[in-house]
């Protein structure tokens, strides 16, 4: 799955144009080396964003095409 999507519908970023905005701005690192927003996700990837207040990490545990607000969380594990 595409980045900016799995940031989308994980609920992480509320919008896919965000999601490209932060890819584009150099503000995602999946494994640890910036990421475009069509970089394709693998099961076990760990994704940090950097925000100017913090940021979040994450490792990638499952792929959905669409998600309810409870079942978003299941997604993804922070780390």
């Amino acid at each position: 799955m595409r980045l900016d999507k799995f940031l989308k519908v994980s609920r992480i970023l509320k919008r896919r144009t965000v999601a490209k905005e932060a890819c584009d701005g150099g503000k995602v690192l999946v494994n640890d080396k910036e990421a475009k927003p069509a970089h394709e996700l693998k099961l076990g990837d760990v994704v940090e964003i950097r925000f100017a207040s913090g940021g979040v990490k994450f490792e990638v545990l499952a792929f959905l095409n669409s998600t309810k607000k409870e079942d978003a969380e299941k997604m993804y594990r922070l780390l």
